[in-house]
């Protein structure tokens, strides 16, 4: 399909039922298929492990929405991920990751893959030079988020891009801040997208799932085989719920990155706010290469406090339509102190966040009740 995005996101892999005429697609809750004699299968199906109807629909629609050719729909973004590290990478070789990531991300090739002989280095992605002078022979993947959890940096995915094909790596972007609305990264020349499904894509807090969409058929066979070899798949249930979510994935970026830009600009003028990180600031470090590779800038805000830790706690306390949770990305404003929750894995590490850092998700409530929150909390 060559429709827009919007487009995209309510039909792809999702036709009316040929038997019934529904228009949302069934959930298909059966584990096995019936096979029409030995090898006969029905549709491609014959154990929901390697198949299920509902999982297709959603495999579909995540890979017109990333313009690639292959999606794979999992667990959770961490069985994505390692689904994904397992298929490409062996005992030997290294992977470049960001100096500034998720702290799970971290903990599966630290804490993890470093156990199956696979090593790593932490780079400023942002920084090109330190990214070609962390490369190694043994390199096989760059590994990058932009914009960044929690600072939110941005790295150049063309260039990145650029410097792992010449090394003879691929370039694997995960892409869960952006979503597909707000950043395509496969057209920009990333090998492999990865995503967390139960941020923004599902974008209602109700469903945990991952997704890895590639575009080229070699790496999608691989992927394929370790997706059933490996067997972290997604649900029939999950995949539904996720189709859902993701038929107004366009409606809610606008609606998030609308608020997070009017929070951000309250924000800044806060006397308890040492400063505000978001890649929509004319200063950001990363802004000009954020505008050139993503539609708008999404509804994730950092921001630095003058008391530090003892004020960060307190703030995060005391907000009352900003919900005290971890995760991100549903239509509900959260908040949270990555140092102690989301990047609790990363203390110690050269990963180690600030403690006065908070990190907002801006949700799609009414702006100015979710202005007036942050005020009262910060007074």
């Amino acid at each position: 399909m060559t429709h827009a995005f919007e487009t995209l996101a309510i039909h792809a892999g999702q036709d009316p039922d040929p038997t019934t005429g529904a228009v949302v697609p069934p959930l298909h809750l059966s584990s096995t298929f019936k096979q029409d004699g030995v090898g006969g299968l029905r549709g491609g199906f014959e154990y929901a492990r390697s198949g299920n109807p509902t999982r297709q629909a959603l495999e579909e629609c995540l890979a017109a929405l990333e313009g690639g050719l292959k999606g794979f729909a999992f667990a959770s973004g961490l069985a994505a991920e390692d689904t994904l590290l397992r298929s490409v990478a062996r005992p030997g070789t290294h992977v470049l990751m960001p100096g500034d990531a998720y702290g799970g991300s971290y903990r599966l090739i630290a804490g993890v893959l470093s156990n199956w002989g696979i090593s790593h280095t932490s780079v400023d992605l942002s920084d090109l030079d330190a990214v070609r002078a962390a490369i190694r022979p043994e390199t096989k993947v760059v590994w990058c988020e932009t914009p960044t959890n929690p600072l939110l940096g941005i790295a150049d995915i063309a260039a990145l891009a650029g410097i792992a094909h010449d090394a003879g790596a691929l370039l694997v972007v995960d892409n869960t801040f952006a979503s597909p609305y707000l950043q395509q990264p496969l057209g920009l020349g990333a090998d492999a997208v990865v995503h967390s499904t139960t941020k923004y894509m599902g974008g209602h807090s109700d469903v945990v799932g991952g997704a890895v969409v590639v575009k080229d058929a070699e790496l999608a066979e691989k992927i394929g085989y370790h997706q059933n070899a490996v067997g972290a798949i997604a649900g029939p249930f999950d995949s539904w719920l996720t189709l859902r979510g993701i038929k107004t994935l366009g409606v809610r970026m606008d609606r998030h990155s609308d608020n997070a830009e009017r929070v951000v600009e309250a924000l800044l003028s806060n006397k308890a706010v040492k400063s505000v990180l978001y890649p929509g600031l004319p200063e950001h470090p990363g802004h000009e290469t954020a505008a050139k590779q993503m539609r708008r800038f999404g509804g994730m805000v950092g921001i630095r406090l003058h008391g530090g830790l003892e004020t960060a706690l307190d703030v995060v306390a005391k907000t009352q339509i900003f919900t005290l949770a971890e995760s991100l990305g549903g239509v509900e404003s959260l908040i949270e102190h990555p140092g102690q929750m989301t990047h609790q894995s990363v203390a110690g590490s050269p990963l180690e966040v600030p403690d006065d850092l908070v990190r907002l998700s801006v949700g799609i409530e009414n702006v100015d009740d979710l202005i007036g929150d942050l005020l009262q909390a910060l007074a």
